[in-house]
């Protein structure tokens, strides 16, 4: 799956503070992502988190 950092995941379940986009910092094995409602961060491991993603909304920046 192709994921960069700035991208907004929004995921299949909402997290306990009932937001489900989640905003990537960091991408490798694992990765490191924010709710954008509670700023709360977590690493979730890729394999975990490719699975619950619905949908990836591109950030403006990110033309290689």
């Amino acid at each position: 799956m192709d994921v960069h950092v700035n991208d907004v995941l929004v995921m299949k379940k909402a997290h306990p503070c009932g937001c489900n986009r989640f905003l990537v910092l960091r991408v490798g094995m694992d990765f490191k992502v924010r709710c954008t409602k509670c700023q709360h961060e977590v690493m979730v491991a890729r394999a975990k988190i490719e699975r619950n993603i619905k949908k990836i909304e591109r950030a403006e920046n990110n033309t290689d």
